[in-house]
């Protein structure tokens, strides 16, 4: 079986998902899972097309790298064991951040993974692991050819002006701007659109990807506008544990009356804010929607206060609003939060059926909404397999 393995790593976990290749990209993974606990206890679980599920610990040692290589490998010989006739023909990859070089998906090389090198300070909590599975793939499959796809590049389509920030032209010109984040979940969902919304999916769409990480992005002709995610993945939305858009002068305050240093401070904006934060409960919205706690109802209602707020600002740099989209784990998952979301936004336009919402339907708008509306799974996986293949003309 020929076939198009994705990659997507994190510090501690290694998600996977292997595609066939038969003529043509097949529509859904042959096998999928992730490898978890990386740098402590690490399991995999692997998933079958038919549903079955396989876990088991995977034995490493040494460094990080070589826990990742290890955990590669443990994977191929899975996927193997399963499939002795497999071919993997190209990896596809999850990487953070392009920058201004790359927009597009890219053939990985030496040169190309040097160059990514230098944006780690920009995704310091992604990018390593991101190009470290690229590089364990080189050492253990050195003949695979290897392709990289950005979550920035889908933004690259906004204006100069929507990408600025009102710093000094010398900061600026070191890449400190707004790049935006979640484009792989963004392309995919708006290729989907014309035939879920028909004509609105040229119009002024809206996307609201809300997960454990969240932000929205405004549309026109299926392309970027504009984001709430920034120069980097903690600005915008309230996140899982995430705080979103800030006034900086609470950082100043923090480090001038609390001492607070740089690592404490990432900790507080990455780890210890956001849903859980404010909570004091958790970062899953399905522990909090199903709590009588009344900071639980609190966390809930700035979540969605914030999206709302966001959705006018994004109608504002699309110049309407045509379509509401809800994806990512929650917005496909949570009706409380489309339905609150939607009860904020009403001056807009928007209004959604509630026996529609409650069943998770394609489309959830009420007959006389003015604004479409609807829930559309993403799925990354899928676009990165997508891309690897167009890339390599496989």
């Amino acid at each position: 079986m020929k076939a198009v393995l994705v990659l997507n790593a994190g510090s501690s976990s290694l998600k996977f998902a292997l595609y066939p290749i038969n003529g043509e990209l097949a529509a859904e993974p042959a096998f999928s899972g992730q490898v978890e606990g990386i740098g402590a206890t690490p399991e995999i679980t692997l998933k079958t097309a038919s549903g079955a599920r396989i876990q088991e610990a995977v034995r490493t040692s040494g460094s990080q790298s070589e826990q990742h290589r290890d955990a590669l490998n443990h994977v191929f010989g899975l996927l193997t064991q399963h499939n002795p006739d497999l071919e993997i023909v190209a990896a596809g990859h999850r990487v953070v951040h392009g920058g201004d070089h790359y927009s597009a998906p890219t053939r990985l090389d030496e040169a190309v993974l040097r160059t990514l090198d230098t944006f780690v300070p920009l995704a310091p909590l992604h990018q390593p692991h991101n190009l470290r599975a690229v590089r364990a793939v080189g050492t253990l499959m050195p003949d695979v050819p290897q392709v990289g796809c950005f979550d920035t590049a889908f933004h690259r389509t906004q204006p100069a002006v929507a990408q600025a920030f009102a710093l000094p032209r010398r900061i600026s010109a070191e890449g400190v701007k707004r790049y935006g984040f979640h484009g792989l979940s963004y392309d995919y969902v708006a290729r989907q659109l014309p035939d879920i919304i028909g004509e609105r999916a040229k119009g002024a769409v809206v996307i609201a990807h809300l997960g454990n990480g969240a932000s929205m992005c405004a549309l026109r002709d299926g392309k970027s506008v504009a984001s709430t995610m920034g120069f980097t993945a903690v600005e915008g939305l309230m996140m899982g544990t995430r705080t979103g858009s800030l006034d900086p002068g609470v950082m100043l305050y923090l480090m001038e009356q609390k001492a607070m240093d740089a690592k404490a401070l990432t900790n507080l904006l990455y780890k210890e804010s956001g849903l859980l934060g404010v909570s004091g409960i958790s970062q899953d919205m399905r522990t909090l929607l199903a709590s009588g706690a009344p900071e639980a109802k609190e966390a809930v209602d700035l979540f969605c206060y914030r999206i709302a707020r966001e959705l006018g600002s994004l109608a504002a740099a699309a110049g309407g609003l045509d379509a509401l989209v809800f994806t990512g784990g929650i917005g496909e998952h949570a009706a409380a939060v489309r339905e609150k979301v939607a009860e904020l936004s009403a001056w807009l336009g928007v209004k959604i059926d509630a026996a529609a919402n409650a069943d998770h339907a394609r489309r959830i708008d009420a007959a006389d909404s003015r604004v479409a509306v609807a829930v559309v799974p993403t799925n990354e996986e899928r676009m990165i397999a997508r891309y690897t293949v167009e890339t390599l003309g496989l």
